[in-house]
């Protein structure tokens, strides 16, 4: 069993057991401890502004291929993804999985970067680690 120090203005948790896949290896993690923003969520009220950023984002990445999508974004070896290259692991349309890359794109969540007829997706980092912080 690994031990992890805890990190700076991490809480205390009930243990959570989280099962995760990777590469096609499964995980399991016991979390004892959070980050100090995500228990924020739950044990502080959120102001009007802030509410209504958390719900563009969470509304953004709630469908199962847009959460593909950022998977493999994130696991590229070198961070970026071609459409080119996402459309066979989702088995979906060009067009739908450019759509589905605009909606991330318009909630900050990706970049985009034009090269020759294809467009190159990235994640933006500060987006990514509040999505992480979310969920873990």
């Amino acid at each position: 069993m690994l031990r992890l120090p805890r990190p700076e203005g991490a809480v205390k948790m009930a243990p959570a057991v989280v099962v995760a896949y990777r590469g096609g290896m499964k995980r399991t993690l016991t979390v004892t401890t959070v980050a100090e923003d995500c228990v924020r969520l739950t044990t502080e009220p959120l102001d009007r502004p802030e509410a209504e950023r958390l719900a563009k984002l969470l509304k953004a990445v709630a469908d199962p291929a847009r959460l593909q999508l950022l998977s493999i974004i994130h696991a590229a070896p070198d961070g970026e993804a071609c459409v080119c290259d996402l459309i066979d692991p989702l088995g979906l349309s060009q067009p739908t999985v450019s759509h589905h890359l605009k909606i991330l794109t318009d909630a900050g969540v990706l970049t985009r970067e034009r090269r020759g007829n294809w467009a190159y997706f990235r994640l933006v980092p500060e987006r990514w680690q509040a999505l992480r912080e979310l969920f873990t």
